[in-house]
Formats: C-alpha cells, sequence, structure tokens
C-alpha cells in the first residue's frame, strides 16, 4: 500500500509541476508582452482531478492533482496613450476594430492595437498589413449599413476629384461714403477712374486660378430729386472687363442710411472665355444685403465663390464615433466612412493570431458590429494607442507564487522518491 501511495503522490505532484510550468510560461508571456500596443494579459485556471469509483467512500477519496482548465485572456482596458499620428486610434470601452487580409481569402480579423498606418496605395493598415474596414456612409456622415460583410477598406484619395468652375461669387463691402465723385471714364490702370477695389480667386474648368478685381467709382451724390448715392462697379478678369447685357459695368444705389437698394437680386454677366484655356463660363456676382456705404474707410466684410481647383490631401481626422473625414488644399471636406467596430458576447472564445488580433470562432458567438459609442460600443480617441493591460507589479508578484509552486511540487517528488528509497533499502 506504501508503494501504491507513492506511485500516485507521485502523479500527482507531476500534474502540479506541469500547472505550474504552465503558469509561469503565461506569466512570461505577459511580461514579454509588457509594451506591445493592444495587448491583453492571459490568466491561468486551474482544476483538481479526481480519481474514484463508483463503490469508494466518499469521506475517503484522495484527490489526483490539477490540471489547466483555461488560459483565458483578461479584456480589461489598458491604458491609453497619446500619439502624433490621427490615423493611431484607440477604443475607450468595449468593442474591437475590424481589419480584412487584402488576399483572396479575404479574412476579417478582430484588433484593439489601434497603430494603422498608411501603405504605398494608400490604404491604411494594421501592422500585418491588414486594411482597417469602414461602414459606407452618405456624403454628410450617415451609415448606410452595419453588416460586417458590407464594411469597405479605408483608402485615402490623393486629390479631391475634378475641378469645378467658378458660377457664383459672393461679396460683401463697405464703401466710404466720403469717396469723391469720379467722371472720367473707367480704366483699371489709372487709379484716378475709381475709389477702391478687391480682388478674389476665381476657377476655370480646368481648375486654373483667375485673379478677379472689382473696382468701384461713386458716380453720383443724392439730390432732391434723387434721393440716392451712385456707385459703378467694374469686373476684369485678366485683361478682360465683364460685360452685363453688352454694357461694361453696373451700378449700385445706397439710401440716406447706406443700406443698398439695388441691385437686390445676384447681377449675371455675359458669358466669356477665360484665358486659361478653360470652357466659356458664366458668372453672377452678389452684393447680398451687407454691402454698406457708411463712413469709414473701404473694407472687405466677406468674399466667397464656388469654383475650385483639384485639391491635394491636407489631413485626416477621426471623429469619436469614428467618422473618418478628409481635408484637401481646396478647402473640400470628404468624408471616407465610420470606422467598424464589432463586439463578441464571449471575447475569451476568441482566436489569438497574433499582434494583439483574433479571429471569431463558435465559443466566441458571432460579432455583433455597430457605430462607435452606440450600444455598448466604446468611443474612438484619435490620436491615441491603448497600451497593454499588463501590470508588472502584479505579473512579478505572481511569478514568485508560480515558481514557488514548482519548488514546492518539485520538493513533494523529492520527498516521495526519498522515501520509497528507504523502503526499497528496508532489509
Amino acid at each position: 500500500m506504501a508503494q501504491k501511495g507513492s506511485s500516485m503522490s507521485f502523479f500527482t505532484a507531476l500534474t502540479g509541476l506541469n500547472a505550474a510550468q504552465t503558469e509561469l510560461s503565461t506569466i512570461s508571456n505577459n511580461i514579454a508582452n509588457a509594451a506591445t500596443n493592444g495587448f491583453k494579459k492571459s490568466r491561468v485556471a486551474f482544476g483538481d482531478i479526481i480519481t474514484a469509483s463508483p463503490l469508494q467512500d466518499p469521506s475517503r477519496i484522495v484527490g489526483s492533482g490539477t490540471s489547466v482548465r483555461s488560459i483565458a485572456q483578461q479584456f480589461s482596458q489598458g491604458a491609453i496613450a497619446t500619439s502624433d499620428s490621427a490615423l493611431d486610434l484607440a477604443i475607450s470601452g468595449q468593442g474591437f476594430f475590424a481589419v480584412k487580409s487584402p488576399g483572396g481569402d479575404g479574412q476579417v480579423a478582430f484588433t484593439r492595437s489601434g497603430a494603422f498606418s498608411v501603405t504605398a496605395d494608400r490604404y491604411v493598415v494594421d501592422g500585418d498589413g491588414r486594411r482597417v474596414q469602414v461602414y459606407p456612409t452618405t456624403p454628410d456622415g450617415s451609415v448606410l449599413t452595419n453588416a460586417l460583410g458590407s464594411t469597405q477598406n479605408l483608402k485615402l484619395p490623393l486629390t479631391s476629384g475634378a475641378p469645378l468652375a467658378t458660377s457664383a461669387i459672393k461679396l460683401a463691402v463697405n464703401l466710404s461714403s466720403t469717396a469723391p465723385v469720379t467722371t472720367a471714364a473707367f480704366n483699371a490702370n489709372d487709379s484716378t477712374t475709381y475709389s477702391s477695389a478687391t480682388s478674389i480667386t476665381l476657377y476655370d474648368s480646368l481648375g486654373n486660378p483667375m485673379a478677379a478685381t472689382v473696382y468701384y467709382a461713386k458716380t453720383a451724390l443724392p439730390t432732391v430729386a434723387d434721393p440716392l448715392n451712385h456707385w459703378k462697379a467694374h469686373v476684369v478678369i485678366g485683361a478682360t472687363e465683364l460685360q452685363v447685357s453688352g454694357t461694361a459695368g453696373f451700378n449700385l444705389s445706397f439710401d440716406s442710411t447706406g443700406t443698398l437698394t439695388s441691385p437686390t437680386t445676384p447681377t449675371a454677366f455675359d458669358s466669356f472665355t477665360p484665358a486659361t484655356g478653360g470652357n466659356a463660363m458664366s458668372l453672377t456676382l452678389d452684393h447680398g444685403t451687407a454691402t454698406t456705404q457708411q463712413a469709414g474707410p473701404f473694407a472687405v466684410i466677406s468674399a466667397t465663390q464656388d469654383g475650385y481647383t483639384t485639391g491635394r490631401l491636407a489631413s485626416v481626422a477621426v471623429d469619436g464615433d469614428g467618422t473618418v473625414r478628409t481635408s484637401f488644399t481646396n478647402g473640400i471636406v470628404q468624408i471616407l466612412g465610420k470606422i467598424a467596430v464589432a463586439q463578441f458576447s464571449n471575447p475569451q472564445g476568441l482566436k489569438q493570431i497574433g499582434n494583439a488580433t483574433y479571429v471569431s470562432t463558435p465559443e466566441a458567438g458571432a460579432p455583433v458590429t455597430g457605430e462607435a459609442g452606440t450600444n455598448g460600443l466604446g468611443g474612438i480617441l484619435s490620436g491615441s494607442i491603448e497600451k497593454s493591460n499588463v501590470d508588472l507589479t502584479e505579473e512579478l508578484v505572481a511569478l514568485i507564487v508560480a515558481q514557488r509552486n514548482f519548488q514546492a511540487n518539485a520538493k513533494t517528488i523529492d520527498t516521495t522518491s526519498t522515501l520509497l528509497s528507504t523502503i526499497i533499502n528496508i532489509r
């Protein structure tokens, strides 16, 4: 019986050694990845082993050791560190980024590591080259569908598309009420023939910029018969003065309070062909209701136009709800989609594939997708990185405990071996 008990203690201690070795390996992996972005530490769960026959007295059952029941990752939030890249993203709360392999299999993986970069062909990818997925949206940013199968690769455009020729100018100015009346014929090269001027950049159909200059000349003071102040405006593009119904220039009238009374609608110019080589253009100029004639110097209140050239990518921004906005040098802002975020009913069931990235399994359940910041999903922080959730102090203490467990089980085997040697050497 003594030999049988010693044999059992050998195997019992051996299970303890194996379990301690597994725990040491797990803790070592946690410590090794303390600086890995998005890494989630693992914890070993043990269970005792009981072997007993149906007729054995339950009060005399001796356990047969321990076994590893699971090595479960702990998906607690890691510390958030700031970075200088707008494409460094972190999820504050629950959820995973969805990334897809560029190959033919198109496997979708999930990660908490948001250190994304841009490839030579403009795709936003993770460290393994998987492409970040976004939900398709309308131009104003409303999500069309958040189905995982309908997500798109996030790709940054180099330009904002085709140029748009200017068709409408909006200009608001203050004309000085003390400006003298000009009687000489208008000449853009003679500053004595006008009181003030301002310029605005327009674009032709090819996206070429053109400088348009608007000149203002006071033509008449108010009289008893005509109590209005009269001005004439001339628009010159390059060497060409625009005409209205075949006549150069158009009139502006102000009442005694300095309010613009005419024109009350945009002035339409005759069609002209720009010298830059673009198509013929038809322009309108709207002085609106903010244009005045009051005391003080000439001042431009606002000046806008609706044309633009082909713009190059200037910046990228990601909102808290995952909306990806790109700004271009021509002032155009384009929404590329919303970052796809997914959650699982049992994240511990996900299969690790390295670099803090996972693929779904039946144990994890089907991915539940949605917009960041809704339905329990965390918000997205741009210019931030989620660090590992490993606490080095805690892991080092656990490492010492696991080492003691290993040593204790090794000592049990040594003691059992000594006992067996003693029994065998009895004469």
